[in-house]
């Protein structure tokens, strides 16, 4: 099926789709692994639905007909990607702000970040990773101020995020906002500051251990498949 607004940008909901798309095909024999493994990897990073679409173009969809690309086609089952959010909010901040001139931080793994977290980055730049972090509490504002650097913010699908920045000779890119589907008890993260001469990157991503998940699951649908 041909999307009418092949440039229109995709949410996570919409990439689910063609992620459960393309499981049922490995699962049915249609494609192989290594081109399952690829066509998921391409789902996960695709932006609009014009990139979406070629995933599918070949594949029935679980009922039979062209797999749908777009606002009316129906929700995907996303079981597989919840997140237990009460076990990850509360406890002490382990990280109150990071800082770096004429160098670089990185907040990455499992780390706790404070209801207040400020990052200053000047001829420099920093990694903050929310994928697998705990939360101070389930209203946070992260704070990215860099002059002449870069920052890179990463979010998980499933947390609620509002980006809010300012770009001056530089840019406060968002890839985040409204484009995931938070899961029950998701703390709200603000995303805020600025970028002078710099640049703010903030985007939707999931762990290599989360895709090595999926591909797993698809190797059990396959498997289950070909017993019946």
């Amino acid at each position: 099926m041909t999307s009418e607004h092949p440039d229109m940008r995709a949410s996570d909901a919409e990439r689910e789709r063609v992620a459960e798309v393309l499981r049922e095909a490995v699962a049915e024999g249609r494609l192989q692994m290594e081109e399952f493994e690829q066509r998921l990897d391409a789902t996960y990073k695709a932006r609009t639905h014009g990139e979406l679409e070629p995933l599918v173009r070949d594949l029935p969809a679980p009922d039979g007909v062209v797999a749908p690309v777009g606002p009316g086609s129906s929700p995907a089952r996303t079981g597989s990607t919840g997140v237990n959010w009460a076990a990850r909010v509360g406890g002490p901040a382990t990280s109150t702000g990071a800082f770096a001139f004429w160098g670089g931080f990185r907040r990455k793994g499992t780390w706790t970040v404070a209801r207040k977290f400020t990052a200053f980055a000047m001829w420099g730049g920093g990694e903050i990773d929310l994928r697998e972090a705990r939360f101070e509490d389930r209203e946070v504002v992260v704070r990215c101020f860099t002059i002449m650097g870069g920052m890179q913010v990463t979010v998980p699908p499933e947390l609620d995020v509002e980006v809010r920045g300012i770009g001056i000779m530089g840019g406060f890119g968002d890839r985040a906002s409204g484009e995931g589907i938070p899961s029950p008890g998701s703390p709200r993260v603000r995303i805020t500051g600025f970028a002078l001469m710099g640049g703010v990157d903030v985007e939707r991503k999931r762990t290599k251990a989360e895709k090595e998940r999926e591909r797993e699951r698809a190797r059990q649908l396959k498997k289950g498949s070909g017993e019946e």
